[in-house]
């Protein structure tokens, strides 16, 4: 039995009217290359007639060769700049597909926001350049990293992920952010250690802001939560500044951790070590039998609980 898969005739009903269907200029078409000379590309479109692409309009990059860039087998989208050459070809650019195209998915970048990743190759004025898609792109020092980056050159030759925020293919303007990425995992990362934190644990902090209602403590890890004026201390004041002061070190408990805000207080930790110091300083009791024991419970058992 024979292996060769003769086409149906739906296939070749296909086939043909692939062939015959008309090509007018602007289309971008499909093609397979077919043939490479030191002066142009010939593709095979599927049609009545081939393409012809000239060097001249195979790429924008001053790099490219014709020789080592494009073989026999490959298949690429081209531009119809002219119906007929004059010699019974379709001429075509694959420069000025390449370019149209490029635009189209930079905007379907912008929708998505999806990281992609760039090499940072030139710095310039107020940022750095790169090239997405063929595209030529601007990444503002301001959108570099979280902080404003003042030597640019550092960054030259670095590779960074970033998001498309501006595409503008009339002004031929596109700029990207690597800021945007890295605040929204700082963001998540934040998240992360917010719900970890456990209510109850005590830690230590350093005292960033004093507010008329409380003091900010930061607790490490970019976590900062707030103690109320109550909270502070046992004894009633009218300022946290009677009490505390900016870049003081101070032991704080976690109270409540709710819609990502901390509650903390240094009242809880002061009352907590109250009594660890009356249970360590309460007297001992010793009986004849050399046991020892506090007289703690027996001073707890005197008092009535109403």
């Amino acid at each position: 039995m024979s292996d060769v898969v003769t086409p149906s005739m739906a296939e070749f009903e296909e086939e043909i009217n692939r062939s015959m269907k008309k090509i007018k200029e602007g289309d971008i078409l499909s093609g397979t290359v077919i043939g490479v000379t030191d002066t142009e590309v010939s593709v095979d479109l599927g049609s009545y007639t081939e393409g012809l692409i000239p060097l001249e309009e195979l790429s924008n990059d001053p790099k490219f060769s014709i020789k080592a860039d494009v073989a026999a087998g490959d298949v690429i989208k081209a531009l119809v700049l002219k119906e007929d050459d004059g010699k019974g070809n379709i001429l075509l650019s694959k420069k000025r597909a390449d370019d149209i195209l490029a635009w189209d998915k930079l905007k379907e970048l912008k929708e998505s926001q999806e990281a992609i990743s760039i090499k940072l190759q030139a710095a310039v004025n107020g940022g750095m350049i790169g090239y997405l898609e063929g595209i030529r792109a601007f990444v503002p020092a301001s959108q570099l990293d979280l902080s404003y980056v003042e030597d640019l050159e550092s960054w030259v030759g670095k590779t960074l992920f970033a998001v498309v925020i501006t595409v503008e293919e009339e002004k031929k303007r596109l700029v990207l952010s690597a800021k945007e990425l890295l605040w929204k995992k700082e963001q998540e990362e934040r998240q992360s250690r917010l719900n970890n934190l456990q209510k109850g644990i005590v830690t230590t902090g350093i005292i960033e802001k004093i507010a008329p209602y409380g003091c900010f403590v930061n607790i490490g890890e970019g976590l900062t939560g707030l103690v109320h004026i109550s909270q502070i201390c046992g004894k009633r004041i009218q300022s946290p500044n009677e009490v505390v002061k900016v870049g003081e070190e101070v032991k704080v408990k976690i109270l409540d951790v709710n819609d990502n805000k901390i509650s903390l207080s240094m009242k809880a930790v002061e009352d907590r070590e109250a009594v660890v110091d009356e249970i360590e300083t309460a007297p001992v009791e010793y009986h004849s039998g050399g046991e020892a024991t506090t007289g703690l419970a027996s001073l707890l058992a005197g008092i009535k609980l109403d």
